[in-house]
């Protein structure tokens, strides 16, 4: 077997590789805006390699993978599933597995208190690929921290041509691709292949809040089309009021466009999240669901402080509306999509949020699907200007 050492042009869709005792860390933040949040939700989302992929050209029928999974456990919750890999061969699933437990973090939701055990590498097999020059893409598990130790093949393997356009996408923990059963299964992922893109994803479960650290890294990302989904976080953990929301979404905007100044921009407004439509924040575990054993959300502020400043998705997407308009007179690739297109009223009928707050995979993939169509296809631009406002 081949040993191949892992590199940025192998490992697509991360900003960085960390060098760490045992192997290499994939980041979608690089280390300087690392840096400059301690918060430990934000180091836990960007360390899961979310639309991160290892991608290769070989004729290899056998490819072999070392890595270390970080396991999350949350007493009185349900157990959580594994991360999976995907083996893409020639656009077409091959072959999925998951690791078995290597360091296990454990959570108490009641107290916030945290443990953590060390494990060892494990290795994945990906036996019986078709003969022949193929390209192979290996997805990463977009919701487990995957340290990446050795790369073994029984023939040479090389990075895979970037020949497709480029789609960088920031949000939250939907955009994350929580409560997907697999990578591939995310809206973001399903969107790309849809659409035939590369994806580069920088969503952040309960991150996407704003941050100028964010912004500089999407201003810095080469691509060829970017979307910000913006607001749910902000309402989930009642960050700011709505004067502070405005002058934030335009230094952002600001900050993004000096990297990409005519690159076509999509900003996207939260899909509808009944508990918080017309309620804001702060957010907070359900404790009924807790003492059954389930993990579900509920809103806990005051509708009333609505007319003080404080966010709804309501007032949210009003707000980024008027934003994208304003500013779109100036910035003609510039576009608004209305969130409530990709999951509205009709789909939460037949398709609700488990938790109050997420989705599940198949209104992942329905979500991906109409993102594909309204966003990243040659028609998408008259569509997206008719949803402005």
């Amino acid at each position: 077997m081949i040993t191949t050492p892992l590199t940025t042009e192998l490992v697509r869709g991360v900003a960085e590789l960390e060098q760490t005792d045992r192997g290499l860390l994939p980041h979608r933040l690089p280390a300087w805006a690392r840096a400059q949040c301690v918060d430990p939700q934000l180091a836990l989302a960007e360390s899961q390699p979310a639309g991160a992929r290892i991608a290769l050209r070989t004729t290899a029928t056998r490819i072999e993978l070392d890595a270390v999974a970080t396991k999350r456990s949350y007493l009185g919750a349900p157990p959580r599933p594994d991360g999976v890999h995907e083996l893409v061969v020639d656009g077409e699933v091959h072959a999925r597995a998951t690791l078995p437990p290597g360091d296990m973090v454990t959570l108490d939701l009641r107290t916030g208190a945290a443990g953590h055990e060390r494990g060892e590498p494990r290795t994945l097999v990906f036996a019986g690929l078709p003969p022949g020059v193929k390209d192979v893409e290996l997805w990463l598990p977009h919701d487990e921290t995957t340290e990446l130790v050795a790369l073994r093949s029984d023939a040479p393997v090389t990075p895979l041509p970037r020949t497709r356009r480029t789609w960088l996408h920031h949000g939250s923990s939907i955009s994350q691709g929580s409560h997907a059963s697999s990578p591939l299964s995310t809206w973001p992922a399903v969107a790309a292949r849809a659409a035939g893109v590369d994806l580069v994803n920088l969503g952040l479960g309960g991150s996407a809040l704003l941050d100028p650290f964010t912004a500089r890294t999407l201003r810095d990302t080469p691509a060829d089309l970017v979307s910000v989904k913006l607001g749910i976080n902000l309402v989930n953990h009642d960050l700011v009021r709505l004067r502070g929301f405005t002058s934030a979404v335009h230094g952002f905007l600001d900050t993004l466009r000096e990297g990409h100044p005519t690159t076509p921009l999509v900003v996207v407004s939260p899909i509808l999240c009944p508990i918080h439509e017309d309620v804001p924040g702060p957010t907070a575990f359900d404790p009924a669901g807790l003492a059954t054993g389930e993990l579900r959300f509920r809103a806990t502020g005051d509708p009333a402080e609505v007319a003080a400043g404080r966010l709804t998705l309501t007032v949210v997407r009003a707000e980024l509306a008027r934003i994208v308009a304003e500013r779109a007179v100036d910035d003609p690739a510039l576009s608004y999509l209305d969130g409530r297109l990709l999951y509205g009223e009709d789909d939460a009928a037949r398709l609700p949020l488990p938790d109050h707050l997420h989705p599940d995979t198949e209104t992942h993939r329905l979500i991906g699907e109409r993102f594909a169509a309204m966003a990243l296809s040659p028609a998408a631009r008259p569509a997206l200007s008719a949803t402005r406002g």
